[in-house]
């Protein structure tokens, strides 16, 4: 079990390392930890470290029943963002793709981003709170 000063981290299968390492480094605040590329790189951001797995990596390997690891899903990384529409329009101009559009909750807005390997993200702006009122109303 990690502790609380220890990285929680999570494996994302990526089809080319090195794209997801500029991705992630480029448009999300992540840092290169290590990278032995083609096959995996690490990179993180504040607690969280993102494991990218190639083909060649040993996370990418077939199970004992034949399944395949492969990208995308519906898991995804949680990314708290203070403005999602400024975040949204710095990673348009840059050519990112969505798969939706925002959408609204009691706790928040939150809108889905796609990396190079169609693994999601998905950027999220809490809901402004109020100690005696609640969350706020749009």
């Amino acid at each position: 079990m990690t502790t609380p000063d220890q990285f929680a981290s999570v494996r994302y299968i990526v089809d080319d390392v090195q794209a997801a390492i500029d991705f992630y480094t480029t448009h999300l605040g992540f840092t290169l930890a290590t990278s032995a590329a083609p096959a995996f790189a690490d990179v993180t951001r504040g607690p969280l470290r993102l494991l990218l797995s190639g083909p060649a990596s040993s996370g990418a390997r077939a199970l004992t029943d034949g399944a395949q690891p492969v990208p995308g899903g519906w898991n995804r990384i949680h990314l708290i963002v203070d403005d999602l529409d400024t975040e949204i329009g710095r990673l348009r101009t840059a050519g990112l793709v969505f798969r939706n559009d925002v959408v609204a909750g009691p706790g928040g807005r939150q809108i889905l981003l796609t990396d190079p390997a169609g693994n999601l993200i998905e950027l999220f702006e809490p809901a402004h709170r109020n100690a005696t009122t609640g969350p706020a109303r749009s």
